[in-house]
């Protein structure tokens, strides 16, 4: 049995996910620092975001150390089409 398709958000550039994520590790932000900057982020490409949902990921973000692709895993979590 295949799994259903699931929708994806687009794929954002490894550039972009790249700067997103060292602009979050070098600035030393606190979760809702963090938080508006993946706001700002997202809404920069047409995405709303809840403000809590984006603490949450910036929390679980910083506790992981994550990854870009990690990074892309979350925002795909918590954008959704305005």
């Amino acid at each position: 049995m295949t799994e259903p398709h699931k929708n994806k958000v687009e794929e954002f550039s490894q550039t972009d996910l790249a700067g997103l994520r060292e602009d979050l590790l070098k600035a030393g932000l606190d979760s809702w620092q963090a938080a508006d900057l993946i706001s700002s982020f997202l809404a920069a490409r047409g995405y709303g975001v809840s403000t809590q949902d984006a603490r949450q990921a910036a929390a679980h973000m910083d506790a992981v150390g994550c990854s870009v692709k990690c990074l892309q895993a979350e925002l795909e979590k918590l954008a959704f089409v305005m």
